[in-house]
């Protein structure tokens, strides 16, 4: 461990314990001094250039520069863009695959002056072109191999700078423009995955930031070797925090080489750093066949998706106990706004990993509706104030004022609405809730799909969970859950829904199951839920066999089952809630039971008979009991005009469920 004093913090002594031992075991720490952030990141950059110019900077599996080289080329490159554009703030989009193309092009475009927009190259023309349209891009940097797929959507050829045929300037010195730390650095959209994308603007100042609590958190130095697994990160803080600390930086894109390499990988280039989404730290360690060395890793931090305790679980089985585990709360207007850190001897006592405690920098808040601050264990949506905030969505004027908002003190510190819901504990934890946006209303109850995903995730036969809600065929909301068994045969709905039953109540256990071999994901690694597949209507995996109806009865209300339910198919010993009823469906059920056969009986008789083959028997018993057209309307409509409490009451015990 280094000598070197570590710079306070603002953790608690249980959680400094553990950041202490989070040093390179033979790197040289130096701390990042806060007025450091008072300057652009070429400013920084050169100057880390010149302590290390012939250290690695960035390799690929078919490139390598070191820090002298990638400063000549960006230098080389800044130039061509300021022939072809002049001075002046605008945005440069860059379609690329390469690594290091895409890095050098980064640092040329900020060296210019101006801020990036990265353009995902595997992403459709539509996708690219409405980028382009909507940011007003008036350069697109590409290469010999973009350059074809980037011109889709580009109305003029001029508007295109190929690195590999254009860049002919030999003037290779820094271009020493002024650069203010308030100018932007580049432009983020979004994933569109809750409505139109939308673009957050970075300013130097806010990515400056990122870095220097990265550095002095996770003591980030010139010996650690860092990777990237998404080829869009390489334009935000996983790239700036090694590059503007002279380490090396490593991407590895998921997209283009899979997994199944990674282990070989991660050894073969001596990684001290893992970086990545949740998910894509999941899917490579469930694959991995027994027991690996990632002994020069020195730090597992995942970010931007819920950590779970079985993810805990998966770092505590296959990494050193020099090896320590972040949860990094963050999102793209902020940046990291808190941390929480792990090692193997600590305990996760939830089913998932708390956000953690604010950084340097970042004052994180809960408020309720009306923005009342609340206190501890006072659920209500999670704010930000800072002056190190995103500077607002670019041509979204209206959504900036609605999601940001000027602080008392400065212009500078501003206040932002993050959409997530949380609470503190009494010792100032961050717990996540969700978010606003994945709530859904099942039968009046809101819902957080991400609570159900946690109790899900712990189920010892679920490797991957996703959930959402999706309207049936009535126009009613459903939950479904998405899962990837860890082996097959996959668990039944019936193991699923009895394992949910004591830990969720009956409106946050989802309608359907759908087992996949592999969640659908979006470049960046995060779970892609606009391309989960619908549920269809066939009958689900049960733990009953599939048995036809036999008698007249069994048919008929076989045929207003599937009717009410959606299905195709079921069997006539098939639990109605395992089908995915609810208790709001069963009244329509037996609404539709009463009218087909003119029955005479309460309502909970038929609420205890939880298969076709047990009603059929109810009803075959009734059969002879007939009832007047003005008492068969009053059965009809206090079945119609039943209330969720008043069905859950008819469902006490829980009897229809068996």
């Amino acid at each position: 461990m280094s000598d070197y004093l570590s710079p306070a913090s603002n953790l608690p002594p249980a959680q400094e314990a553990i950041r202490a031992k989070c040093f390179h075991p033979s790197g040289t720490f130096i701390e990042f001094p806060k007025e450091e952030i008072e300057q652009s990141i070429p400013e920084r950059f050169e100057k880390i250039v010149r302590f290390y110019p012939d250290r690695l900077a960035v390799r690929t599996k078919s490139r390598a520069l070191t820090y002298d080289e990638l400063n000549k080329a960006a230098n080389r490159l800044a130039r061509a863009i300021l022939t072809q554009r002049g001075q002046g703030q605008e945005p440069v989009a860059l379609c690329l695959r390469d690594g290091v193309q895409l890095i050098t092009a980064h640092l040329a475009v900020l060296k210019a002056g101006k801020f990036s927009l990265g353009l995902d190259p595997s992403a459709s023309p539509d996708r690219r072109a409405h980028l382009l349209r909507d940011s007003q891009a008036a350069l697109v940097v590409t290469d010999a191999e973009t350059g074809p797929i980037a011109r889709h959507g580009v109305n003029r050829e001029e508007q295109v700078i190929n690195m590999d045929e254009a860049v002919s300037s030999t003037d290779e010195q820094d271009l020493g423009l002024a650069i203010s730390p308030r100018d932007y650095s580049y432009l983020r959209y979004t994933s569109g995955s809750t409505g139109q994308a939308k673009g957050a603007l970075k300013t130097h100042r806010h990515v400056m930031h990122a870095v220097m609590n990265a550095t002095n958190y996770f003591h980030i130095c010139a010996a650690d070797r860092s990777m990237l697994l998404s080829r869009s990160s390489c334009l935000g803080k996983y790239a700036f925090e090694v590059l503007l600390n002279g380490a090396a930086l490593c991407p590895f894109y998921i997209a283009d080489e899979g997994l199944a390499y990674l282990a070989d990988w991660l050894i073969q280039e001596q990684m001290t750093i893992y970086n990545s989404f949740p998910t894509a730290f999941r899917h490579f360690l469930s694959a991995l066949p027994g027991t690996w060395n990632f002994s020069k890793l020195r730090l597992i931090r995942l970010a931007d998706e819920p950590v779970y305790r079985s993810d805990v679980e998966l770092y505590r089985k296959h990494f050193s106990s020099d090896c320590l585990f972040v949860n990094s709360f963050c999102s793209t207007e902020t940046g990291p706004m808190c941390v929480y850190f792990l090692d193997k001897a600590m305990e996760v006592a939830g089913t998932s990993v708390p956000a953690g405690f604010p950084v340097d920098g970042m004052e994180v808040l809960v408020l309720d509706e009306h923005g009342k601050q609340l206190g501890s264990s006072q659920p209500g949506e999670i704010a930000v104030r800072s002056r190190y905030l995103s500077s607002g969505y670019w041509g979204r004027p209206e959504l900036t004022q609605e999601k940001f908002f000027s602080g008392p003190q400065t212009e500078e510190e501003r206040l932002y609405l993050t959409g997530d819901l949380g609470q503190f504990s009494d010792d100032g934890c961050l717990e996540l809730l969700g978010r606003k946006d994945f709530q859904v209303k099942i039968r009046s109850f809101r819902v957080d799909v991400g609570e159900v995903e946690a109790e899900l995730a712990v189920h010892p036969g679920v490797k991957e969970v996703a959930v959402i809600g999706k309207k049936d065929h009535s126009e009613n909301t459903k939950l479904v859950a998405y899962l990837v068994p860890h082996s097959r045969p996959a668990p039944t709905v019936s193991s699923l829904r009895a394992f949910l039953k004591d830990r969720l109540p009956d409106h946050m256990i989802p309608t359907a199951f759908v087992t996949l071999d592999k969640l659908p994901l979006l470049s960046a690694g995060k779970v892609d839920r606009r391309a989960l597949p619908d549920p269809g209507h066939a009958r689900p995996e049960l733990d009953t066999p599939h048995v036809t109806p036999h008698t007249a009865i069994e048919r008929e209300l076989w045929r207003i089952w599937t009717e009410v339910l959606g299905l195709g198919q079921i069997g006539v010993h098939d639990n109605f809630f395992d089908l995915g009823g609810d208790s709001l469906t069963a009244t329509r059920v037996v609404s539709q039971v009463i009218k087909a056969f003119q029955l005479d009986l309460p309502v909970k008789s038929l609420f205890d008979s939880p298969t076709v083959a047990e009603m059929a028997i109810v009803v075959a018993q009734n059969q002879a009991k007939k009832v007047g057209q003005e008492e068969l309307a009053r059965l009809l409509s206090e079945l119609e005009s039943i209330t969720e409490d008043e069905a859950q009451r008819l469902l006490a015990k829980e009897s229809f469920a068996g």
